[in-house]
C-alpha cells in the first residue's frame, strides 16, 4: 500500500518536473529572438582594441584608430630682405661692349673694397698692377679715418681702344663714392659734378676685369647724372 502511494507522488512529481523544464526552455529561445540589450543593431561590426574588427560573419574589417593626425601646414619662412646695392653702375650706350660688361661685374668688388677698407679684397680678386695701384690709396685712407659710406654710382661716358688689347673705359664717379674726412668734414676730393676715373681692361680666363687705373684725360663729367 505504502509502495502504490510513493510510485504515485514519484509520478506526479516528474510531470511537474517536465512542465517546469518545458517553461525554462520555452524562456529561454524567446530571449535568444530578441538579442536583448546589447544586440549589434543593423549588423555593423563591433569594434575590437585598436588592431581590427569582426563583423557577425566572422569577416576582418578595417577601423578608424583611436587619434588621427591633423595635418598642418609647414610654416611660411620669412621673405629674405632684399639687399639695397652699394653701388649702381651705368653702362650708358656702351652696354654691348665686353670690357665695359667687366666693368659692371667687378666694380662693385672693388668698391666694396673701398668701403671696407680692407685692400685684400683687391689683392684676391683682380690683377697685381691694379692692386698695386689701389692698395695705396685704400691703406691711406684707413690710416686717415676717411670713410666711404654707400650707396654711391659710377657712369661710364665712353671708351677708347689702347695697344696689347687693352680697352680704356672712362666713367663719372658721383660724389658719394669719395671718402669722407670727419676732421675736416668734408670730401677728400672736392668734386662737385663727380669725378673722372678711368680703368684699362683686359680679358683673362674668367673674362674682362680691371687692369690698371688710367689717368682721367679729357673726361667732362659736368653733365652726367648719376643715380646715387
Amino acid at each position: 500500500m505504502r509502495d502504490s502511494a510513493f510510485l504515485g507522488r514519484s509520478a506526479r512529481a516528474r510531470s511537474h518536473g517536465v512542465r517546469a523544464s518545458a517553461v525554462v526552455l520555452a524562456a529561454v529561445l524567446l530571449l535568444s529572438a530578441c538579442g536583448g540589450p546589447e544586440q549589434n543593431k543593423g549588423g555593423m561590426p563591433v569594434g575590437v582594441d585598436d588592431g581590427g574588427s569582426t563583423s557577425p560573419s566572422g569577416t576582418p574589417t578595417a577601423t578608424k584608430s583611436a587619434t588621427t593626425a591633423v595635418p598642418t601646414a609647414p610654416p611660411k619662412s620669412a621673405k629674405p630682405r632684399r639687399r639695397a646695392a652699394q653701388v649702381t653702375v651705368v653702362p650708358g650706350n656702351f652696354a654691348s661692349n665686353p670690357a665695359v660688361q667687366g666693368l659692371v661685374k667687378n666694380y662693385p668688388v672693388y668698391f666694396s673694397a673701398l668701403v671696407a677698407r680692407d685692400a685684400n679684397l683687391v689683392k684676391n680678386s683682380f690683377p697685381a698692377f691694379f692692386y698695386a695701384d689701389t692698395s695705396l690709396g685704400i691703406n691711406e685712407a684707413k690710416a686717415n679715418g676717411w670713410v666711404m659710406k654707400p650707396p654711391g654710382s659710377v657712369v661710364v661716358v665712353g671708351i677708347q681702344q689702347q695697344p696689347y688689347g687693352v680697352i680704356r673705359v672712362k666713367t663719372c664717379r658721383s660724389q658719394t663714392t669719395q671718402y669722407w674726412d670727419p676732421k675736416a668734414k668734408a670730401w677728400t676730393l672736392v668734386a662737385p659734378m663727380g669725378s673722372p676715373q678711368a680703368f684699362d681692361m683686359i680679358e683673362t680666363g674668367l673674362g674682362w676685369t680691371m687692369y690698371r687705373v688710367a689717368p682721367p684725360r679729357r673726361i667732362n663729367c659736368s653733365r652726367v647724372r648719376y643715380p646715387a
